[in-house]
């Protein structure tokens, strides 16, 4: 996500259908579809929930089944992690599903495990786009291979990089890299060191996707040939601050509408860039002779901002909007029998240090568990009663005051220009 080290969404995008497994789909135990399937719901599930993120603050076994048994109640049943061996998370998520398989035979949860990749220096005050961080790289693939294999009723996808193909992200690397390493996934599947129904991919900004004209190149081209799906992201909510092609303020003849009818006006406008965003992509590959599903990789809303998207900038940060936002991408994905992994499942302070940034505020729940408005529908119907995260129960925010939650809202505005 954005221009943070986001190592760590509720849908995502099915277009041509093609064959199961290395075709770009495979079919689950129940005989059900795993993407462009509706009834398989997926999300993006980071649980760090301390500051610093560090191993010693990883969440343990315990903690990631609350998190598990949470996000089932939602229907959850397709994850997506983000790093193999960088924290012991993934490997902890992957075992703590086995346990509730044994524990629950009904239980289910698959994973799209993602191995990060990135440049030399990545995170310092000289990175080295130029070169990528192959020792690092080379770990994080190896534990993929080694995760999928000893997982493989729980690893169903690999994806390679994370929003590493944007040259405005601190770990971009060119195409090129992401490409070698998609390779060798492919030859460790063909030699059978991975389950051979395994899907491969990798997940990026819809604009390094061959989006945006100046990413589109011949590795880029081959890395689209030799993944099984594209899973792509794109961030209306960004897109509210540093796009001006999106028109997120109220249009003239929105003037007499309450702020709650101009939010939902300047999302509607939001849904539509997006859409415009995924098609640009999809045309791409039809340019290219490419016939693929494309996913959602990521798409989400932040509840708080203190900054770009808060009450001094687009006012895009409430937990208001992200509920009229989480819902209209809801019914776009399931509209076209779409599969999207929501940005994201939990808040995690770790991403904005400890602040309000909105960077630490993706998440459906906030840090202590609390229901985000986007859900308080679920608490009313009780899915997630009995359930709790560091010993807190499955709340509402602001105590399920909703005058409370619209009391201070705000019209959607532009940015300044200076």
């Amino acid at each position: 996500m954005l221009k943070t080290a986001m190592h760590g969404t509720l849908i995502g995008l099915s277009l041509c259908l093609s064959s199961c497994c290395a075709g770009g789909n495979r079919i689950l135990d129940k005989g059900q579809k795993l993407l462009g399937n509706s009834n398989v719901q997926a999300i993006s599930y980071s649980g760090h929930r301390k500051v610093p993120r560090s191993v010693e603050n990883t969440p343990t076994i315990e903690e990631t089944k609350e998190d598990l048994k949470i996000l089932s109640a939602m229907g959850i049943i397709l994850l997506r992690t983000y790093n193999t061996q960088l924290f012991p998370h993934s490997e902890r998520i992957l075992q703590s599903i086995r346990d509730l398989k044994q524990e629950d035979p009904e239980f289910e949860m698959n994973v799209m495990l993602g191995a990060w990749i990135q440049c030399k220096n990545a995170f310092t005050d000289h990175p080295d786009h130029s070169q990528e961080d192959a020792a690092f790289n080379q770990r994080e693939i190896d534990a993929a291979i080694r995760l999928a294999s000893e997982y493989p009723e729980i690893v169903k996808i690999i994806a390679v990089g994370n929003e590493a193909m944007v040259d405005w992200q601190a770990h971009f690397v060119p195409a090129s890299v992401i490409l070698k390493w998609v390779n060798v996934l492919n030859e460790a599947r063909s030699r059978g060191e991975i389950p051979e129904e395994t899907l491969i991919t990798t997940s990026d900004n819809w604009a390094a996707l061959g989006g945006e004209p100046r990413y589109r190149n011949d590795d880029l081209a081959e890395l689209m040939g030799q993944i099984d799906f594209v899973s792509l992201h794109t961030y209306a909510f960004h897109d509210t601050y540093y796009n001006p092609a999106l028109q997120w303020a109220p249009l003239p003849n929105e003037a007499g509408l309450p702020t709650t009818g101009k939010i939902e006006k300047s999302v509607e406008r939001a849904i539509a860039l997006q859409q415009e965003q995924f098609n640009a992509a999809r045309e791409y590959l039809k340019s290219i002779g490419i016939d693929k599903e494309i996913h959602i990789g990521e798409t989400g809303w932040a509840s708080l901002d203190n900054a770009q998207y808060g009450e001094n900038g687009t006012r895009a940060a409430n937990e208001y909007t992200a509920k009229v936002f989480s819902d209209a991408c809801m019914a776009w994905t399931r509209e076209n029998n779409l599969t999207c992994f929501y940005f994201e499942a939990f808040d995690e302070p770790w991403k904005s240090n400890g602040t309000d940034g909105s960077e630490g505020h993706f998440g459906l729940f906030t840090v202590d568990g609390k229901a985000k408005y986007a859900l308080w529908d679920r608490v009313d119907s009780g899915a997630f009663k009995g359930l709790s995260r560091g010993g807190n129960p499955i709340t509402k925010t602001r105590d399920g005051n909703k005058a409370d939650l619209l009391q201070n809202l705000k019209e959607p505005k532009h940015k300044k220009h200076h």
